[in-house]
């Protein structure tokens, strides 16, 4: 069995939270789920996957970046070549170091975090907040993984704030339910970082 640790689930939203990121995987048409596991916090996921990892467990970690990815850790085209293991190392608020026995390839971002993926689907915004929608509030001409994390959630919540049905964005109330909708095919073509996740999760579950 093929653990995913992931970031997200906090404050009884466990359930919401495995739920989105299983439809997110369904639709990637990737053949056998992993059992997904919401950590909760950020640093709970990297313990939960490193405690699995010393357990002898196979298993994979998805967190947010939190901020924009280095070149250095990210050269060439060969994405299982990235290195986010020293990304994490290295980042000042996290200092933290690869567990022994994990992979580079076992470990995932989301640059910079969730809500950066969503910006990349903007017609599945527009189905899910319906009336008063502001696609003109959204960042224009950028890659969405050099939107800073701030910024894409500011961008949503100015997005829906005349939203009557579903109101503004907030994490807690929408975020899941919106995993479970966006196109994962719209993600990776604008997240390379989403595209090396999916392909590393296609590669290990598709061979059980």
């Amino acid at each position: 069995m093929v653990k995913l640790f992931v970031e997200g689930g906090g404050g009884g939203l466990e359930k919401e939270c495995r739920e989105g990121f299983k439809e997110f995987i369904k639709k990637a048409k990737i053949k056998n789920y992993p059992r997904i596991v919401a950590s909760g916090s950020r640093s709970k996921a990297f313990d939960d996957y490193r405690i699995a990892i010393d357990n002898g467990e196979e298993a994979l970690l998805l967190i947010d970046s939190e901020a924009p990815v280095a070149d250095q850790h990210q050269q060439g085209a060969d994405a299982d070549q990235w290195k986010p293991w020293a990304y994490l190392r290295n980042r000042q608020d996290d200092a933290w170091e690869q567990p022994a026995g994990a992979s580079d390839t076992d470990c995932h971002l989301m640059v910079q975090c969730m809500e950066n993926w969503f910006l990349a689907d903007r017609t599945t915004l527009r189905k899910f907040f319906g009336q008063g929608f502001k696609e003109n509030q959204l960042p224009d001409n950028r890659l969405i993984e050099q939107v800073k994390n701030n910024d894409a959630c500011s961008a949503l919540t100015n997005a829906t704030r005349d939203c009557e049905t579903k109101g503004s964005y907030r994490k807690s109330a929408h975020s899941f339910k919106l995993l479970k909708k966006v196109d994962p095919d719209r993600i990776t073509a604008a997240s390379p970082w989403a595209r090396r996740f999916v392909d590393a999760l296609k590669k290990k579950m598709d061979s059980k």
